[in-house]
C-alpha cells in the first residue's frame, strides 16, 4: 500500500506541482518571443528542435497546433511526460539509449497527423549541444521543416549536470527565439544537414542572447 501511495504521489501529484511551478515562474518573468516564422503563424506542422538544457520553460514559449515530445523512458522522463500532459502536450517515450526504434516508429506515424514533433537533439545524455542522427533521419524521411528554437534568460542557475541544465530565476528577463525553418532537400547528406541544424541552433541561441543584450542584460 505504501508503495502504491508513493507511486501515486510521484506520478500524479508531483507533475501537477511542477506544472504549477513552471506557470508561476513564467508569470514572474518578463519574456518575449522573437523570430516567429511564417510556419508557426500558419500552424504548419514542423519538427521543433532545441537543446536539452533549455527544456524547463519551452512549453510556455511554444506556438503551434499541438506537440508530441520525444521523452526518455526513464523515471525522470515519466515525470516530464506527466508534467507536459498538464499543458495539453503529449509524449512519445524513447531515446537513443532506450526504446529508440519504437519511439522513432511512433514519431513517423505521428508525422502523418497535424502535430508538431519536438526533439532535444543532444538528449537524453549528451554530448552537450551535439546534434544526433535521430532528428536528421526524421527530417529526411518526413520532409518536414525543422525549426530551431532557443531560450535564454538574464538570471538563473546552471546545474552541474551533463547538459548544465538551466533554471531561470523569478523576475528575470527571458527570450524565446525561433530560427529559420530548415528542410532536408535533395542536395543534403546526413552529415551536411546535421551541420546545418547545429549551426541553426547556435544562431538561434545567439539571437536570444543578443536580444537580452539589447535590453541591457546578459544571458546566463
Amino acid at each position: 500500500m505504501k508503495k502504491q501511495i508513493r507511486h501515486w504521489v510521484l506520478f500524479q501529484v508531483v507533475p501537477r506541482l511542477a506544472a504549477g511551478f513552471i506557470n508561476l515562474l513564467y508569470r514572474s518573468m518578463r519574456t518575449e518571443v522573437v523570430g516567429l516564422p511564417q510556419s508557426r503563424q500558419n500552424q504548419e506542422p514542423v519538427i521543433i528542435a532545441f537543446w536539452h538544457d533549455q527544456l524547463l520553460l519551452m512549453v510556455k514559449g511554444y506556438h503551434g497546433p499541438g506537440a508530441r515530445i520525444l521523452i526518455s523512458e526513464s523515471k525522470d522522463g515519466e515525470l516530464i511526460a506527466k508534467t507536459m500532459e498538464c499543458f495539453g502536450q503529449g509524449a512519445v517515450r524513447g531515446s537513443s539509449t532506450r526504446g529508440g526504434r519504437k519511439a522513432f516508429k511512433a514519431l513517423m506515424d505521428l508525422a502523418r497527423q497535424p502535430y508538431d514533433l519536438v526533439i532535444t537533439p543532444d538528449g537524453p545524455r549528451g554530448p552537450r549541444h551535439e546534434v544526433k542522427e535521430g532528428v536528421v533521419q526524421l527530417a529526411r524521411l518526413t520532409r518536414r521543416p525543422v525549426v530551431p528554437m532557443a531560450f535564454a534568460c538574464s538570471r538563473g542557475y546552471r546545474f552541474r549536470s551533463w547538459d548544465r541544465f538551466l533554471l531561470p530565476f523569478p523576475f528575470s528577463r527571458g527570450v524565446f527565439a525561433y530560427g529559420d525553418p530548415l528542410t532536408y532537400d535533395s542536395s543534403d547528406t546526413m552529415e551536411s544537414f546535421q551541420q546545418k541544424l547545429s549551426q541553426g541552433l547556435a544562431t538561434t541561441l545567439q539571437t536570444a542572447k543578443k536580444r537580452l543584450e539589447e535590453q541591457g542584460v546578459s544571458a546566463v
